[in-house]
């Protein structure tokens, strides 16, 4: 079985140019990722989440719509 887990991130720089790449799954865990580049952040932050899911499950989905004045 597959299934596609959206999950938002934010990256940044650090102070020593080391790309930082973060996700929470769900409340208390979290996974980060490090690199050299932006990609490899974010491709060691996949492999961070990929483990997470493995352990404790993937999160559930949650939408919300919201009317925007």
């Amino acid at each position: 079985m597959s299934r596609v887990v959206h999950l938002p991130y934010t990256i940044e720089q650090d102070e020593d140019g080391v790309w930082c790449a973060h996700a929470q799954l769900r409340p208390g865990v979290g996974a980060h990722g490090e690199g050299e580049t932006r990609e490899a952040a974010i491709a060691d932050l996949r492999e961070a989440v990929v483990g997470l899911i493995s352990e404790f499950g993937a999160p559930d989905e949650l939408a919300v719509t919201l009317d925007v004045a």
